[in-house]
């Protein structure tokens, strides 16, 4: 299921700036930060720039994070200074801040919000060349991406991170309060839903609402495939179950972009359920009863297709031609969802594809 030709519209490829709002920043510094971040994060950030997560002793997500090199040196600590720019909207996990300093015991760091110092915006659209990939493939259906170049994949500019969640998605930056990126004599600024728009098109999840903290796993969120964890690292927080999952699980569900037939956005978190047309055949073999359903995450309305898009924790067994999918409101209205892939998703090789159907 490609993007529909009526959708390609909405891909936004010329060089275009935006700001990326309810973002906040915290800084962690001191001469044994590297190792501290290291034994907490799902990714390898061998003190480089990254992106990847915060997890659950269990294995959930509680944040998806970028994590930078300080643009600006610290003149009252030794060692590296790093930002880990996050979603700090109020939920069921922890505080990010509170979650670090359970782990400080006698580690020499130093922990400050400094998210009045800083704003985080993205840019994207000026790429020379179309990115291609390699993938690594698990039978569980995990996928992660092989990094064929000498270079760090999310860059080595401090400040400044190469988004390489997905091809396409250009790169993201943090700016002092209140100023413009340089870029902006290079781009069209744009507003904060135009990168909305440009993530659920490319089918990256972010933040809170896409990787609900506490009830998100990892690789269902796309992490794996996005370039945000690493299976053969040392121990980590939530890293048994995830690698058990890698190893010897299956991947039932994906975030996926959606088509949606309402003119306006949806509230997250709707049911979205599945159903086989009806038929009046008497001799037609009985199918079993659809398992499940799936939930709408983040949406946006398009009003210059009548309707809307967005993305959704699909279930990958109800992505079948016969299987309609609806999204309804508490038994009122209803509207039709249609999945689609993004344009850079890979794909399973057949010798690696699990029957999703034949699993219990």
């Amino acid at each position: 299921m490609p993007i529909p030709p009526s959708l390609r519209a909405l891909l936004r490829t010329i060089p275009t700036l935006a700001p990326v709002s309810n973002r906040a920043v915290l800084s962690v510094s001191g001469s044994q930060a590297t190792e501290f971040l290291n034994g907490l994060l799902a990714c390898s950030m061998q003190g480089k720039q990254t992106y990847g997560a915060f997890l659950h002793a269990q294995g959930r997500v509680l944040y998806d994070t970028f994590l930078y090199n300080s643009p600006t040196p610290s003149l009252s600590s030794t060692g590296p200074t790093y930002l880990i720019e996050y979603d700090p909207t109020p939920s069921e996990a922890p505080t990010l801040m509170s979650l670090l300093k359970r782990y400080v015991l006698r580690a020499k760091v130093r922990i400050r919000d400094v998210s009045e110092e800083w704003d985080v915006w993205a840019a994207w659209g000026s790429e020379r060349a179309k990115e291609t990939r390699e993938w690594n493939w698990a039978r569980s259906g995990a996928v992660e991406p092989v990094w064929r170049t000498n270079e760090w994949p999310w860059g080595t500019e401090n400040g400044t991170i190469l988004d390489r969640r997905a091809p396409g998605m250009g790169k993201r930056m943090l700016v002092r309060k209140g100023e413009t990126p340089a870029d902006a004599s290079t781009h069209e600024l744009a507003g904060k839903d135009a990168y909305l728009l440009h993530r659920i098109m490319h089918g990256v999840p972010e933040g809170s609402v896409d990787i609900q903290p506490m009830h998100a796993f990892p690789i269902e969120s796309n992490l794996d495939a996005m370039g945000g964890l690493d299976f053969r690292k040392g121990c980590y927080v939530g890293q048994e179950l995830t690698v058990r999952t890698y190893h010897t699980g299956a991947v039932r569900k994906r975030i996926l972009p959606i088509h949606i037939s309402s003119p306006t956005s949806l509230p997250p978190y709707m049911s979205i359920k599945p159903s086989l047309p009806s038929t009046t055949d008497s001799a037609a073999v009985k199918t079993p009863r659809l398992r499940g359903s799936s939930t709408l995450l983040s949406t946006i309305a398009a009003p210059s297709i009548g309707s809307s898009v967005g993305l959704a924790l699909v279930r990958l067994e109800h992505l079948r031609p016969d299987i309609a999918l609806v999204a309804q409101e508490k038994g009122e209205q209803s509207w039709k969802v249609e999945p689609f892939w993004a344009d850079w998703w890979p794909e399973q090789p057949p010798d690696e594809v699990h029957d999703l159907n034949s699993l219990v």
